[in-house]
């Protein structure tokens, strides 16, 4: 397919005008400009890229890509040699920051439900970007914390009473411990997200409501996985997802 139909398609797929994000989502890098094999990864790092041109990839599709607005503008140090090499390959960069947290059946907070056995009921917070609903089974905390560390393959962060019955959950992934709060009043039994804060452990603590910290990585894992496979099954593309192991 031609790249500036991946552009149109996956811009209009995620409702990319939607959101005031932190960074442009969508193409970033512009390479060759037919698209054959894409390769997904959580983050544009070096690791990567060097995987995407040993697999003969025309274009990279990420959830962390590049041109945050708090990061320095010049192309320096380790951003530049990350974009030389695109641009040395052709390969494209496309980047999909909260646009692929939100998506209500490929996004990383509706596929990490779905791995984890959440029911997603709603939406809720900033954007709509606070994952909400149920357990198909209650459980402890403790038995929740074993089978997210299982499925996740990571072992979580769990603040609380390990003995408490879990029914109703609030989830959203990455770094979003701050919503820990506005998400403690839609009902829930417990929040999960990938990091924590110092006063997480106090809001958990003090509020009843059990807080899980599961990785940010770990998390956000599955939405550029989804994502990809979509495409590749709408357009006939090739499609692998690459794994760079990251412990946060």
């Amino acid at each position: 397919m031609r790249l500036t139909e991946l552009e149109h398609y996956t811009r209009a797929l995620l409702d990319t005008e939607r959101f005031r994000d932190y960074c442009p989502n969508g193409l970033q890098i512009e390479g060759r400009a037919e698209v054959n094999k894409i390769v997904t990864g959580v983050t544009a790092s070096l690791a990567l890229i060097k995987l995407a041109i040993a697999a003969d990839a025309d274009a990279i599709l990420v959830h962390h890509g590049y041109f945050w607005k708090s990061e320095d503008a010049r192309i320096v140090g380790v951003k530049q040699a990350r974009i030389k090499l695109l641009l040395e390959h052709d390969i494209s960069l496309f980047g999909f920051h909260l646009p692929l947290d939100a998506h209500p059946e490929l996004g990383n907070n509706a596929q990490l439900g779905k791995r984890l056995g959440f029911v997603l009921e709603g939406w809720a917070g900033e954007q709509n970007l606070v994952a909400h609903g149920s357990l198909t089974m209650p459980a402890t905390l403790a038995d929740l914390e074993k089978r997210i560390g299982e499925r996740l393959g990571r072992s979580p962060l769990a603040i609380g009473d390990a003995g408490r019955t879990i029914k109703r959950i609030a989830w959203c992934s990455g770094g979003a411990q701050g919503y820990f709060e506005a998400a403690s009043t839609l009902g829930v039994d417990a929040y999960l997200t990938g990091e924590a804060s110092e006063q997480s452990t106090h809001y958990a603590l003090e509020s009843g409501i059990a807080f899980i910290a599961a990785g940010h990585h770990a998390t956000e894992r599955y939405g550029i996985q989804a994502l990809g496979e979509h495409l590749a099954a709408q357009f006939g593309l090739t499609h692998e997802y690459k794994e760079i192991s990251n412990p946060v």
